[in-house]
């Protein structure tokens, strides 16, 4: 089921969105349904579907009454307060098939061989752009670490659990692209010992003396 949010079409821009914003209200704008539509929406409940929906899963937008089916497009946060300043809506179909950008997460790492060395998995690839309809959107891709072994073992694109009636969005993204790797954190501080004992050390710079 998608989230619901209220938006009320404005007629504000430039300058005077500042007053919406004061007003504990975020601007926005619909795209993809005609015309874009300007529109704004209360501040605490527009955070919390997004939290919710992110830029993955589908959000029945009702604006002055009038029901319409979108995904998040942008969404623009103030640099310093980290608050949301605004927000751009694709709006969908139920039955279109749309891209979206999803998070990947990796579970059970803590099962596998690799763990038991205390090698640490550091994921180098956080996201992937899926297709599908809305519905089917997932929140995450997942991806199963527990048969990670040795400082050679990795998980790749190919190792992605796609769920049904989605797809890679990206062609072009190879299956042997890696997502995470493990290495081993007590080999690697060593070696940085090692590097740091083979650094000469500076000679002390002598200061000239004084004039009398």
């Amino acid at each position: 089921m998608s989230s619901q949010l209220v938006l009320n079409k404005r007629t504000e821009q430039g300058h005077k969105v500042k007053a919406l914003r004061e007003a504990g209200l975020i601007p926005s704008v619909v795209y993809g349904a005609g015309e874009p539509v300007m529109a704004s929406s209360v501040y605490n409940v527009t955070e919390k579907v997004l939290n919710e929906a992110g830029y993955h899963s589908p959000i029945e937008l009702d604006i002055d009454g009038k029901k319409q089916l979108a995904i998040v497009k942008h969404i623009a946060v103030d640099p310093v307060s980290r608050r949301i300043i605004n927000v751009e809506f694709q709006a969908v179909s139920a039955d279109e098939v749309v891209e979206a950008t999803t998070p990947i997460t990796i579970v059970d790492f803590e099962k596998s061989e690799a763990a038991k060395f205390h090698y640490v998995i550091l994921q180098v690839l956080e996201e992937v752009e899926v297709k599908a309809k809305p519905s089917d959107l997932p929140k995450e891709v997942i991806v199963d670490a527990s048969k990670l072994a040795g400082l050679d073992s990795k998980l790749t694109v190919a190792d992605l659990q796609l769920p049904a009636n989605v797809e890679l969005a990206d062609k072009e993204l190879a299956a042997e692209t890696v997502v995470a790797n493990v290495y081993d954190p007590a080999a690697e501080a060593a070696a940085r010992e090692a590097e740091d004992a083979q650094t000469p050390a500076e000679a002390p710079v002598e200061e000239a003396p004084a004039a009398e």
